[in-house]
């Protein structure tokens, strides 16, 4: 039970991380067409 805990939060934290990396990008993008 214990490691299917811990997988489950890794893989969240490691797609919390992507959709963060992505949405700075957009705005990154998004400020440098300004």
């Amino acid at each position: 039970m214990g490691a299917i805990i811990v997988a489950v939060i890794g893989i969240v934290v490691i797609w919390g991380g992507l959709a963060l990396s992505i949405t700075r990008a957009v705005k990154v993008a998004k400020e440098n067409k300004n």
